[in-house]
């Protein structure tokens, strides 16, 4: 790595460690001999009792509701009623852990038949610092793709937006992120002060960084939560593969700097890769550990720097302890149980078409029920694009109306 780009990487975060860094820390101290724990490099914890789950709470079942509150989530087309959960879950591991879920209810009464519908929406977190979760982003109305997310509440649909990186803000980490918003509708469902069904029909949907989320909840749901009544999954802009994302974001774009903190969010759950770090990776980890999407975003614009640059280890990427991470957070290894619809920007420059592609193959080799729709378009332009038709999807897997058995492109 040059001097060069690690003085352009000193710039773009200078400002971010004066304002993120605890202010009990030794900021100077830290950058010069970085503390080589885990604690040190997980985030910031929130000054708000809520988050800190209740004794014996390990001792409840998944999808157990901790606590409830009143909440609030932004200006939205319709009224609603709006109530925050903290819900026990587990991590990669099978070790306990609190999820908080934001619940959203329309307050008009469902006149469909059946039960109101509930629709997961996975917003795109992908950042490291626990103000960037949803549940906060939400409360404060700082939430942009609410706004899609709001469509479906124009159709009077319920919908369960899930801190699916938990309470490590694990980024990028897809089987904790199943298990959260599993854990999160399991828990909504059957809370009776939200007025939902436990039979009620439920779709899952995200984008991007939610798309990692909802592939996994795709594959988990028949074995992690069989009892929900789980219909469709959709999701877009699929990062299914972190090995093909080294080819396309790794030290080449402005995408670089988001890979890099992904690769420290999985490390937060997988904590053996933290071993794999030199000292400039434990100060990265360090100065980015609260930072949200758009300062991540920002080195990658001046300084795209490789994950190669975080270890003195030679070819890093080859180590056993790396290949066995790559592969457990590679999506396409079962069937999922329900139909799942992928969408997807044959011009993405980060997230390729190949991850689709890919995915789609794998999971119809394997037997599911798929449909893929390719869109000219980059990664955005396709989020766009694509959401009117996944969206429909949804409505018709919420209405019990069947799809056709097997695999189709578009």
């Amino acid at each position: 790595m040059s001097v060069r780009r690690w003085a352009a990487l000193a710039i773009a975060f200078a400002t971010s460690v004066l304002c993120a860094w605890p202010a009990t820390a030794d900021p100077i101290g830290e950058v010069i001999e970085p503390t080589r724990t885990l604690e040190s490099v997980l985030p910031t914890p929130l000054d708000d009792p809520f988050s800190v789950p209740p004794a014996g709470y390990a001792d409840r079942p998944a999808g157990a509701v901790l606590r409830h509150r009143p909440a609030s989530a932004g200006p939205l087309p319709v009224p609603v009623r709006t109530t925050q959960l903290s819900v026990r879950s587990t991590d990669v591991q099978g070790r306990p852990i609190p999820v908080i879920a934001t619940v959203v209810v329309p307050t008009a009464p469902w006149t469909g038949s059946g039960p109101r519908p509930v629709v997961g929406y996975n917003l795109a977190i992908d950042s490291l610092g626990h103000t960037c979760a949803p549940s906060y982003q939400l409360s404060h109305g700082l939430s942009a793709e609410m706004a899609l997310a709001a469509s479906f509440l124009t159709k009077n649909y319920a919908l369960v937006i899930t801190d699916y990186q938990g309470p490590r803000e694990a980024y990028a980490a897809g089987r904790l992120a199943a298990h959260a918003v599993l854990d999160a509708l399991r828990g909504a469902l059957h809370l009776p002060e939200l007025g939902l069904s436990p039979d009620a029909p439920v779709a899952v949907t995200g984008y991007s960084g939610g798309a990692i989320a909802s592939g996994w909840t795709a594959e988990l749901a028949g074995t992690y939560a069989p009892e929900l009544n789980l219909t469709g999954v959709a999701l877009g802009g699929i990062p299914a593969d972190y090995r093909l994302l080294l080819g396309s974001m790794n030290g080449r774009n402005l995408a670089s700097s988001l890979f890099l903190a992904a690769a420290l969010g999985v490390a937060r759950e997988y904590p053996e890769l933290l071993t794999l770090l030199n000292d400039n990776g434990w100060r990265l980890a360090g100065i980015a550990k609260d930072m949200c999407l758009g300062a991540l975003a920002a080195p990658g614009v001046l300084a795209p720097i490789p994950i190669e640059a975080m270890s003195d280890i030679p070819d890093v990427l080859n180590t056993p302890i790396a290949q066995r991470v790559l592969t457990e957070n590679r999506l396409g290894g079962r069937a999922p149980s329900v139909p799942v619809y992928l969408y997807q920007g044959e011009q993405d420059p980060w997230i390729t078409v190949q991850n689709a592609d890919n995915l789609y193959a794998d999971w119809c080799a394997a037997g599911a029920t798929a449909q893929l729709q390719r869109y000219l378009g980059e990664h955005m332009t396709a989020a766009l694009v694509g959401a009117p038709g996944a969206y429909a999807w949804i409505d018709d897997r919420l209405a019990g109306r069947p799809v056709e058995p097997g695999c189709e492109t578009g």
